[in-house]
């Protein structure tokens, strides 16, 4: 198809989610109190991990780090679902379309990077802890961030240039909540085989590696723990990883089912639940999966509410 027969795309139209219309306004009250939860969650953290000195250590960065990308993260797509509810106006200009595929990769490949470099901090602090502050160096904890960032960004990119070149056709109504790229690769009439390669390559590189390092550093913390067993060192252990067990699970699980192993039996439905999960729930889970469940959290939460000396626990 020749480009002078093509229709020039201005904006989308988004479906939104799979609801009656009749529980709009619940689910809209729904999803604006998980957005709140999530920004409030996450926002407590990161001011408890600044004014907490004891907590200005390599593993607090990072989660000061992975909080902030959670806000963000939210917020590229919540607040524009709930306006949609709100206005039942579901358009989006095509450069806002773009804009949003954008920092959806951007704060989603972060995370990821995030929890990779969490989990090795993990690794390094009950396998070597005699060396844990000679090797998670201010140094190397601040080159990890920066090139998470950096690696993030330039991701991000290669997709939406590659993305902006694509023509699309008279159809313009995207089957989700947001700017999906699989959705909106779904739209183009222009060939997209580089697109969906680069999505496979990268995604492998983004996703199933860090996932993959993930695994190997908790498969080495079970067989340091179980090599000295003892109950002390093991609800030491299970209380520094479970938390963030939790959040890789759920991540990992949602966005590799759906982007790397997709059936062709998922339904609208069922795609749009998925990326609810990750995009919404697992944000606002994590502050009550790093705090609630955290004594170093509690600590903190203790010193800076009531100004007095509680003693930081070991």
């Amino acid at each position: 198809m020749t480009r002078k027969n093509q229709t020039v795309i201005s904006e989308f139209v988004l479906m939104g989610l799979p609801i009656d219309p009749d529980q709009r306004y619940l689910f809209y009250a729904l999803f604006l109190a998980m957005y709140v939860t999530t920004v409030l969650g996450n926002l407590l953290i990161i001011v408890l991990i600044c004014l907490d000195s004891h907590l200005h250590t390599p593993m607090y960065l990072f989660l000061s780090n992975l909080s902030f990308s959670d806000i963000c993260f939210s917020s590229v797509t919540i607040p524009n679902l709930l306006q949609t509810m709100q206005s039942q106006d579901s358009s989006i200009p095509y450069a806002g379309c773009l804009t949003q595929m954008y920092f959806f990769l951007f704060f989603a490949d972060l995370e990821s990077f995030l929890l990779v470099a969490m989990a090795y901090d993990r690794y390094v602090a009950i396998c070597f802890p005699l060396h844990y502050t000679t090797i998670m160096s201010p140094k190397l904890c601040l080159s990890l961030v920066v090139l998470s960032w950096v690696l993030t960004m330039f991701h991000a990119m290669l997709h939406t240039l590659l993305m902006a070149g694509l023509w699309f056709c008279a159809d313009n109504t995207i089957p989700h909540f947001f700017c999906d790229m699989s959705a909106l690769l779904k739209l183009a009439c222009s060939d997209t085989q580089v697109n969906e390669l680069v999505i496979f390559i990268m995604g492998g590189l983004v996703l199933v590696i860090p996932f993959l390092l993930i695994i190997m550093s908790y498969a080495q913390i079970v067989s340091s723990i179980l090599k000295v067993p003892s109950a002390r060192g093991i609800r030491k252990a299970c209380s520094t990883c479970g938390s963030h067990l939790s959040v890789v699970s759920l991540f990992y699980g949602t966005v590799i089912g759906l982007y790397l192993c997709p059936s062709t039996n998922n339904s609208t439905v069922k795609e749009t639940v998925m990326a609810v999960m990750y995009t919404v729930v697992t944000p606002m889970l994590n502050p009550f999966i790093y705090s609630l469940r955290n004594r170093d959290m509690k600590g903190a939460l203790g010193r800076v509410l009531f100004k007095k000396k509680i003693p930081f626990p070991v």
